[in-house]
């Protein structure tokens, strides 16, 4: 009868449009690779002819026009684009190297950032995986070249391989960067703790990002309470837990504004022991760790206090705070995007 829907026909139906939309997604991965592909081929035979037939730079320009007059309509022909070609076939000189690296995991425009953005094929081969096995867009992409993401990750400071051995270790360390760039901090107006950690909670979902890969949010001010063999109880309450699926780690957060003291790694050890002892599961979760994020710090400070810690943290700097101005247009623009 027209209308009746049979049993498991919906779930049927989900699947199908999984697989639709799973092969429109390969389709269009195997037409940019293609694409590349060509656009190397272009860029190998410029190099070549200019190389083994002298023929000059001129031959570039003459080639647009011609190429522009076959295919009206069609971009990708101009000079410019051209030259990227050329310059693309120098970093990976062959096909292989480059589909494998770049072409066939990211957009031609993706690829153009890692040519003017980076000066080695090393350095554009790892922001070409990272790009391509998180999905970021052209614009993240951007950002972490220019906040020097390859530098900051492991780079902070941590007591991480007295306290937890190899390869816990590499594998923690690998959960850590300095310094956090949280260009996002659009609404903070005061220069303290709580303003602070409001507003990495007002944009989650960045904040997420910039701590890693893989990091899932657990709570803000989680109250653990702690009693004593004569019944008094005290509350402690740590700034951010998170936890990172990959590893099947915690982490815990502490914010402070201003410079490193040692006395903050005191308390961020308390919360890592009360998350090691009343949430993590010692069948199933790696060791916890903690993270300070603080304003600045000295480095032999650190490393020093570090050193005398049994529990297992890191410290880092972290930046990206706006100026007034800065903080009126983004909350002006937010505005406009939800009245839109």
């Amino acid at each position: 009868m027209a209308g009746v829907v049979p049993d498991g026909y919906a779930e049927w139906l989900v699947d199908v449009k999984r697989r639709v939309r799973a092969a429109q997604v390969g389709a269009a991965r195997a037409a940019n690779t293609e694409v590349l592909r060509l656009y190397w081929s272009i860029g190998r035979d410029i190099l070549d002819r200019q190389g083994r037939e002298g023929w000059g730079a001129k031959i570039v320009a003459r080639l647009s026009r011609d190429l522009r007059t076959a295919f009206p309509g069609q971009s990708g022909w101009s000079r410019t684009n051209l030259l990227y070609m050329r310059r693309v076939a120098e970093v990976w000189p062959s096909e292989t190297e480059f589909v494998h690296h770049v072409g066939g995991r990211l957009p031609w425009r993706h690829i153009t950032v890692l040519l003017d953005r980076l000066d080695t094929r090393q350095e554009r081969d790892w922001y070409a995986a990272m790009a391509a096995a998180h999905g970021w867009k052209r614009s993240v992409l951007e950002h972490h070249i220019k906040a020097g993401l390859r530098r900051q990750i492991g780079a902070a400071p941590t007591n991480f391989a007295d306290t937890l051995g190899p390869p816990d270790s590499e594998l923690a360390q690998q959960l850590v960067k300095d310094p956090y760039v949280f260009e996002h901090l659009a609404y903070v107006e005061r220069l303290d703790e709580r303003s602070v950690e409001q507003a990495l909670m007002d944009c989650l979902q960045d904040t997420l990002t910039e701590f890693g890969r893989g990091m899932a949010f657990v709570g803000r001010q989680l109250r653990f309470e702690v009693t004593d063999a004569a019944g008094d109880t005290e509350e402690l309450v740590p700034d951010l837990l998170l936890f990172n699926i990959p590893q099947l780690r915690y982490l815990v957060v502490e914010l402070k504004v201003g410079k490193f003291r040692p006395e903050f790694l005191g308390k961020l050890a308390a919360y890592v022991g009360l998350v090691d002892a009343q949430v993590r599961d010692p069948a199933r979760h790696a060791p916890t760790i903690g993270i300070l994020l603080c304003t600045r710090k000295n480095e032999a400070v650190v490393r020093f206090t570090l050193a005398n810690t049994s529990a297992a943290l890191g410290v880092a700097d972290y930046e990206g705070l706006p100026n007034p101005d800065e903080l009126r247009s983004v909350i002006s623009a937010e505005r406009a995007n939800l009245a839109s």
